[in-house]
């Protein structure tokens, strides 16, 4: 049982390390880089919140310097994105999305690892909104694109709930495997809903 746990937990990481590899280099499109440049800002965002992590936990060395499969992970989603990214569409609608995959699936992996590692409930939640956020914060500033946690719609909150959800799911001693796919469900359809009909929060200063 333990093995599947682990299993699904790798999964889901090296899914949303690859996800969000995709969205940073997506945004490189839009600047017009070269694959170098795709694979940098696609492997910063795919592990930009895990790395952030792990410092803010002590969990050092990072990950991807224990593992380099998340490092190998990014650079070959950033390079095939190179390749691919000329035949969408739409290279907006398609960041909005990887990156909506990607912060559902951040959110329960961070909430995870760092209960794993010994942490109290709160601050699981805290580092897993953090996972979830931050490459898509680096590859923003890199890229000099707008904020993307600075659009109207939900974004942070939407990590927030997928986080909680898996915290709450966890606490009723279902499986966690269970577990973190019904808390990336609630963060994705979340964001998903927020995206289609603009959801927003109440802002007092606009």
């Amino acid at each position: 049982m333990n093995f599947d746990i682990t299993a699904v937990i790798n999964i889901m990481g090296l899914t949303a390390v690859a996800v969000f590899a995709i969205s940073g280099a997506l945004d490189a499109a839009r600047q017009r880089m070269d694959i170098l440049g795709f694979m940098l800002i696609g492997t910063v965002t795919g592990i930009g919140g895990g790395t952030l992590r792990d410092l803010v936990l002590g969990n050092l060395p990072v990950f991807w310097i224990r593992e380099p499969i998340w490092l190998s992970v990014c650079l070959l989603a950033s390079a095939i994105t190179y390749f691919v990214t000329p035949m969408l569409k739409s290279l907006s609608r398609a960041l909005i999305w990887m990156d909506a995959v990607g912060l559902a699936l951040f959110a329960v992996v961070g909430t995870e690892v760092t209960l794993n590692f010994g942490a109290p409930p709160l601050i699981a939640v805290c580092l897993g909104v953090i996972t979830a956020t931050f490459g898509g914060i680096a590859r923003d500033v890199l890229c000099r694109s707008n904020l993307t946690l600075m659009n109207d719609e939900l974004y942070i909150t939407t990590a927030l709930a997928g986080s909680s959800a898996y915290l709450v799911l966890d606490g009723l001693e279902l499986p966690s495997s269970y577990s973190l796919i019904g808390g990336f469900c609630v963060g994705f359809c979340l964001r998903a809903l927020a995206i289609r009909f603009k959801i927003k929060l109440p802002n007092l200063y606009k």
